[in-house]
């Protein structure tokens, strides 16, 4: 069900776009149905505030209520975030306040919900809320035990158990500072692993497994603001390619305390050696399983362990001479401890099998066309797993498929689009979410039969317009998927300047059928351009050699297939002008429209080049080793792929947009890349954004940002 609002009258689209952050605001978020799907909890917001409050659906009945508001938590306080929590949040891409997150016991009976540096606990029955009583300050990512008896959380870099029944509170570990942390998961770990968590409970809620954490011999960056030079600058360790990374180990403790047992995996940062731990799991009947890579991420082992001992044995490896994806979902184990699911590219496009406990291969479950991408739900009563994927890159769909391998996967979402779903554990209630290009994103849920339950309520302002987009595909061979997005008012018989946003780096797409996407895209050709977007190779869910393809250099391929695809556009489009062409993006799409107006200046006439990479010898180790190596052993593609190399080639309007606060793609980088223009005697314009962060999420920053863009292009592209 959506309920939109609608924009104030005489508003600007940009001002609409930028306070609601991009028309995401009041969407259901963070979807749980509980155990055995009576209801359904979720966060949603108002459309224009940033603070989300929790509710819950009634399964039965439909009706919707508000389980916990943050300022009745508060009792009407502000909330205060620690700069720990804060940077967390910027690595889970979350600008949220208010009730961020919250979790569901095993049993469905209560709610931890984190705020302010404070516990409460919700108890579904009786609506009644109570703060625990943590002898503690500023805990950091509460999680309840299996059996809800206990909450352990994080506390200045040491991990900590609070008994709820007897308001006692145990810390487990000790000896933190500055370099050393416990139950906290390392900065690579939480940007470039997707792992956000460093402690993982037992199913018999006895013992914890938890990372320490030391980063002594890892280099400090420092965030200033320039704007307040009397304030202290703050201080990251940040790991860049070729030095050292923070030392992982993984050790097991008694929630009553006592002795650690810690995890021999061969954990050491030499060429030997598997420094990185990817994931952990730690299931009912099965093992404390671990997945860990080598350095250059051309490695890796899973790895059952004997909490009592550290001991490990290994249940399988993967080897790939270019690098190894991080697929996320799997190992999951079957429910007796029998099997698990596994995930593989090594047949050249991912596919999931059903393994032994002593991880031998038992079948493949999908074949290689279905274009697997992760498990979904795992559904042992009915012998399927669900899981997302597709033919086509541009969607996901959803797909049943058969656990003992007979038979085909059967299609869930019949329509185009992009899907996902949670399920309930028991019974086959769930949440899907459909997104199209048009319209608002829908949340429907769905009964065990597959008929409808209801919806979750998306109360997000309605954009004044629907984007103009034809999706197509374009160039010789395997083809490049591109979007075109033209003007409301288009008129065939005119040419039309032409604005290509990039991003064109792996793990990323922004060829696909969510309409909201394009909204921005939509704003700007309605200011007389077409604007396009391709996905070039590189970028994910065209299999693995489409994907490897960037080793050892990251602008070459990528910069190639946007100018390829281009102009296969421009052949197919008479209305595309190719002698008017500008370029934008953000982080990876940055360096490329930097790189973009350098390398290609008879191709590209304007650049933006929003937080780029200047240089990923400066950028963090697990995503720049992954492709481009070790620098001592890829020299060459270091520098080929540094913008810094190339500066003295530009000859194209270029502005450079930086957030002085970012701590993903440091501020330094557009610094290094003005500083190296301007000793080349390159003009060019820079923005710097005060106080932002990567994540972009100030409304008026955002408006006065996206216009100077506007600004810029059309002075460039639009006069004579």
């Amino acid at each position: 069900m959506t309920l939109a609002t609608t924009a104030t009258a005489g508003e600007s689209f940009l001002r609409q776009f930028a306070a609601t952050s991009r028309f995401r605001l009041g969407e259901p978020s963070n979807v749980c149905p509980t155990p055995d799907g009576d209801a359904v909890l979720f966060l949603r917001s108002g459309p224009r505030s940033f603070v989300r409050d929790l509710y819950t659906l009634d399964v039965a009945t439909g009706v919707e209520q508000r389980l916990a508001s943050a300022d009745t938590l508060l009792e009407g306080k502000s909330e205060e975030l620690t700069d720990a929590e804060l940077a967390r949040r910027e690595r889970m891409r979350l600008s949220a306040r208010g009730i961020a997150t919250f979790e569901l016991s095993r049993d469905g009976k209560q709610l931890l919900i984190p705020l302010s540096g404070r516990l409460y606990l919700l108890d579904r029955q009786t609506r009644g809320v109570t703060q625990l009583e943590i002898d503690a300050e500023t805990p950091i990512d509460a999680r309840l035990s299996p059996d809800g008896a206990k909450a352990a959380f994080v506390s200045d870099g040491d991990l900590y158990v609070h008994d709820i029944a007897s308001k006692t509170t145990r810390r487990l570990t000790h000896g933190a500072d500055e370099d050393l942390s416990h139950g906290l998961a390392e900065f690579v770990a939480q940007e470039e692993m997707a792992r956000m968590h460093g402690y993982w409970w037992s199913p018999d809620s006895r013992q914890i497994a938890y990372q320490q954490t030391d980063t002594a011999d890892v280099e400090r960056w420092l965030i200033a603001d320039p704007a307040n030079p009397a304030k202290p600058p703050t201080q990251w360790p940040y790991p860049r390619p070729g030095m050292t990374n923070a030392a992982v180990r993984l050790g097991v403790v008694s929630v009553d305390g006592g002795e650690t047992h810690w995890v021999d995996w061969g954990s050491t940062d030499s060429a030997a050696g598997f420094p990185y731990l990817a994931s952990v799991a730690w299931s009912d009947n099965a093992p404390l399983t671990l997945l860990v890579q080598n350095r250059t991420q051309t490695a890796e082992r899973l790895l059952a362990v004997d909490p009592d001992t550290g001991g490990t044995r290994e249940l399988l490896s993967e080897t790939d001479d270019a690098w190894l994806n991080l697929e996320g979902s799997t190992p999951r184990w079957l429910a007796d401890g029998a099997s698990f699911l596994w995930a593989s590219e090594r047949s050249g496009a991912w596919r999931l099998e059903l393994r032994s406990a002593e991880g031998a291969l038992i079948r493949t479950l999908t074949p290689p066309g279905l274009g697997y991408r992760r498990v979904v739900h795992l559904d042992e009563a009915a012998g399927s797993v669900v899981v997302s994927g597709g033919p086509d890159p541009t969607q996901t769909q959803l797909f049943r498929v058969p656990l003992d391998g007979r038979g085909e996967p059967e299609p869930l979402t019949p329509a185009a689009g992009v899907y996902s779903a949670v399920y309930a554990k028991r019974g086959g209630v769930c949440v899907r979410t459909a997104s199209g290009l048009a319209g608002p994103s829908q949340h429907v849920v769905l009964r065990g039969d597959g008929s409808r339950a209801g919806e979750l309520r998306n109360v997000a302002e309605t954009p004044p317009f629907e984007p103009n987009v034809e999706l197509t595909k374009v160039g010789d061979g395997p083809g490049l998927y591109a979007a075109v997005v033209r003007p409301r008012d288009f008129d065939p018989s005119k040419k039309y300047p032409v604005l290509v946003n990039v991003y064109a780096g792996p793990h990323a797409q922004l060829v696909t059928h969510n309409g909201r996407g394009y909204l921005l895209n939509q704003w700007l050709a309605d200011q007389g351009y077409v604007v396009v977007l391709i996905d070039g190779r590189g970028t994910p869910s065209r299999g693995r050699a489409w994907e490897r393809v960037i080793k050892h250099n990251l602008i070459e391929a990528p910069l190639e297939d946007q100018v390829a695809g281009l102009q296969a556009l421009g052949a197919k489009h008479p209305e595309l002008d190719l002698a008017r062409v500008g370029v934008y993006g953000w982080s990876f799409g940055g360096y490329c429209s930097a790189m973009a107006v350098m390398q290609r200046p008879d191709v590209f006439r304007v650049g933006v080049a929003g937080a780029p990479v200047a240089d990923f010898r400066d950028y963090d180790t697990h995503y720049t080793e992954r492709y481009l190596g070790l620098p001592e052993d890829n020299t060459a593609g270091y520098d080929a792929s540094s913008v810094l190399t190339h500066a003295d080639r530009l000859t194209r309007p270029l502005l450079i947009i930086h957030g002085t606060a970012d701590d993903n793609v440091y501020f330094l980088h557009s610094v290094k890349m003005s500083n190296a223009l301007l000793r080349a005697g390159r003009p060019h314009d820079f923005l710097p954004l005060m106080g932002q962060t990567h994540m972009v999420s100030e409304p008026e920053v955002v408006e006065r940002m996206y216009q100077r863009m506007a600004g810029y292009f059309a002075s460039h592209l639009q006069t004579e």
